[in-house]
């Protein structure tokens, strides 16, 4: 492959990160190890905003939420470590809840969500939330088609009462194609660090994605209202996802830009 280099590409390759972003890369691929190279320096600019937003939120006794959803090895987890790495995380949590218990499934939907909401000057992130009734119950039976219309005719009052409290609330949405979700999983099976994170959901995933489009759609189209829009994510290629990620929620919270830090 001829390859032509400008001098600021060869001062990034000529140095610590360059080799290691050269060497990290299989096969040897200078054209993937200077895009790295430029996103590692995008993230660092982001993740300084992202301290100086939190700064301002515990200055402020702010509160924020972020719901991350999305197709299964979308990237949400990878995306959410990108966004907290650098926060204090004394005044962050991640959320992730595991199936409700019986008492809780007995108690009003989103009533283990809410528990877990913002204190004042804290910021809570959802890996996947009480959205989980708009799309992955349903298709795979986990409540009945009652449950599901209730949730539909309440959620929109419910995130309107979130945002009438005075939290920030940030959705987004993370989707990727069906080729590509497949090769992820491919590579998870393949890799003994992430055979955990293969769940018999995500076994029936490839088989189900119609059904799951279907009612992504309809999820869409009921709560992507003009006080609470979703941002959709392409999230094919990891680190510009990750970058626009951070972006969003940046761009989504009026924080104070000109706070020194």
């Amino acid at each position: 492959m001829d390859i032509k280099l400008t001098a600021s590409d060869v001062q990034k390759l000529n140095s610590k990160k360059g080799f290691l972003a050269l060497l990290s890369k299989e096969p040897f691929n200078i054209v993937k190890a200077l895009r790295y190279l430029d996103y590692q320096k995008k993230l660092k600019k982001l993740q300084t905003e992202l301290i100086r937003l939190q700064t301002w939120a515990i200055n402020n006794n702010e509160r924020v939420i972020v719901v991350f959803q999305g197709r299964d090895a979308a990237g949400k987890g990878g995306a959410i470590r990108r966004v907290t790495e650098r926060i204090n995380p004394r005044h962050m949590r991640i959320v992730a809840l595991p199936k409700p218990s019986e008492d809780e499934q007995s108690q009003w939907y989103f009533q283990r969500y809410v528990e877990q909401f913002p204190k004042a000057g804290e910021m809570v992130f959802f890996d996947r939330s009480w959205y989980n009734r708009a799309v992955v119950e349903p298709v795979n039976g986990f409540c009945t088609p009652e449950e599901y219309e209730i949730f539909m005719n309440q959620v929109n009052d419910f995130e309107r009462m979130i945002l009438e409290s005075g939290i920030h609330l940030v959705k987004i949405y993370m989707s990727i194609s069906k080729k590509e979700q497949a090769q992820r999983f491919e590579d998870i099976k393949n890799d003994p660090l992430k055979q955990w994170k293969m769940t018999k959901l995500d076994e029936k995933a490839q088989v189900l994605w119609d059904q799951y489009t279907g009612y992504k759609n309809a999820m869409f189209a009921k709560t992507n209202t003009k006080i609470s829009p979703w941002k959709i994510i392409r999230a094919n290629r990891k680190t510009e996802a990750r970058a626009n990620v951070i972006n969003h929620i940046l761009d989504s919270i009026p924080y104070d830009k000109n706070l020194k830090i």
